[in-house]
This record gives structure tokens, C-alpha cells and sequence, in this order.
């Protein structure tokens, strides 16, 4: 019986994690490797990368594309700048607010960032981001990501300088902090797409090329829950005992 148990255990969570129907991906990478890596997820999806390249953009408070529009979270005027190598221009998110200490809230800082407000539905985007993790770990620098104003799902972490440093898409031997970052949810599709910091006291730019698609709904590969895979490891282990008393008997 009790081998029964931990066999109908191990069923049960290996049902799970095949059967999963949403699945959340991101990529946090220099810009060359995330740009392939954003690509080749959407490609394998049966998805279509779009691209927008950001050039010509002035300072406004609602800077219009051809496919979406750009505005900060808290209604204030989005600058515009260049930095560094990025592929093109990019807004101004220098990363303010607070309340939680360390920060445990990643909406305590989304007002700082800004938004992308789709005219038709997406649900994979990414793009390119300087000066990030180069100064105010608290114990970290974090980006975060979020769909239709849902939970954030955070893109990047750092917890000293050298973790935001990546391969130059212009010089591949000289390292920049100057990243791609994307996220994925392939349960629905969303018009809003919103990107903030939580280093207080940092520059942080964002922008250069925005690439972005809609997925059909689960057709990324399904991803195990860390709590599913703590059942498999529970059933993997208990089949284990099993056979060792089988065969100590």
C-alpha cells in the first residue's frame, strides 16, 4: 500500500507538470544574445517578432508609435535620450519611490517607469536597457516587467556592479552595461506592457529596439512549479526507499 501511494504521488505531479497551460519565460542578457534568445522563443512558439527601432522621438508626455504608445507610469513626461551603443533612443526611468525596507515591493518604485500600450494585443516583449546595476544595491538592483498592470515578474537581478556588465553588440570583447530583457506569459494577451527599476538613485535608460509578438495561448514550453517539483522529487525518492527495502528484503 504504501508503495501505491508514493507511485500515485509521483502520477499526480508528473500529470502536473505536463499539463501546466501558462507558462512565464524572461530573458536578461547582452544585447546581441537577447535579441537571439527573444527571437528563437517566439520563432519555436510559432510566433513573429516585430521591431521597432526608437529614433525621432521627442520629450512628451504620450510619444506615439506605429504600433503602441509610450508613456511614464506616473503621467509625467517621458525624456529622451541616447546612451551608449543602444540600438536607438531610449526614455529616461531614473528609478524613485520606496516604502519597504529591504525592498520587498516592487510597486513601491513602478511609478519611475514607463509603459508600452499595445493597439493590438501582445504577449512577448523585450528590449534593450543602459546603465543599469552600476552603483545602489539594496542588498540588489532589480527590472521588472508587467502585463495589463498584473503581477511583476522580475527580469534582473543584481547584487554588485559586475552582474550588469555584458559582451558591446558593437565589440564583443568590451563589456558595457547595456542589457536586452523580455518577459513571456503565455496565458492570455495584453494590451499594456510597463518596465520600472527599484535601484534608487541610479541612471536608468530603456528603450533602443522594443521587439515583441503574440503567442498563441500555451504554446510555450510548460515550465514545472517549484512546488511540482518538489513532488517529483518526493515520489522519485519515496520509489527509491522502496526498491532499497525491496531489495534489502
Amino acid at each position: 500500500m504504501k508503495m501505491k501511494l508514493k507511485w500515485l504521488g509521483l502520477t499526480a505531479a508528473l500529470a502536473l507538470a505536463g499539463n501546466a497551460q501558462a507558462t512565464i519565460l524572461t530573458v536578461f542578457d547582452g544585447i546581441t544574445a537577447g535579441v537571439s534568445n527573444f527571437d528563437s522563443t517566439v520563432s519555436a512558439a510559432g510566433g513573429t517578432v516585430k521591431v521597432d527601432v526608437w529614433s525621432g522621438l521627442t520629450n512628451g508626455t504620450s510619444i506615439s508609435r506605429t504600433d503602441y504608445t509610450i508613456t511614464k507610469n506616473n503621467g509625467g513626461t517621458a525624456g529622451i535620450t541616447s546612451y551608449g551603443t543602444l540600438s536607438g533612443q531610449a526614455v529616461i526611468i531614473n528609478p524613485f519611490g520606496g516604502g519597504s525596507n529591504p525592498r520587498t515591493n516592487p510597486m513601491d518604485y513602478f511609478d519611475s517607469g514607463m509603459s508600452l500600450t499595445f493597439n493590438d494585443p501582445v504577449n512577448a516583449v523585450g528590449f534593450e536597457v543602459g546603465d543599469w546595476a552600476t552603483c545602489c544595491f539594496d542588498p540588489t538592483t532589480d527590472l521588472f516587467i508587467s502585463f495589463d498592470d498584473g503581477t511583476p515578474i522580475q527580469v534582473a537581478s543584481a547584487s554588485q556592479y559586475s552582474d550588469g556588465l555584458y559582451p558591446s553588440q558593437n565589440d564583443p570583447q568590451t563589456l558595457v552595461s547595456e542589457i536586452f530583457v523580455a518577459a513571456f506569459d503565455d496565458s492570455g494577451s495584453f494590451n499594456k506592457v510597463s518596465f520600472w527599476g527599484n535601484g534608487i538613485g541610479e541612471y536608468l535608460v530603456a528603450g533602443g529596439q522594443v521587439r515583441y509578438a503574440l503567442l498563441n495561448t500555451g504554446s510555450l514550453p510548460p515550465v514545472p512549479e517549484p512546488a511540482v517539483l518538489a513532488l517529483i522529487s518526493f515520489g522519485l525518492l519515496g520509489f527509491g526507499g522502496y526498491r532499497l527495502r525491496k531489495t534489502a528484503g
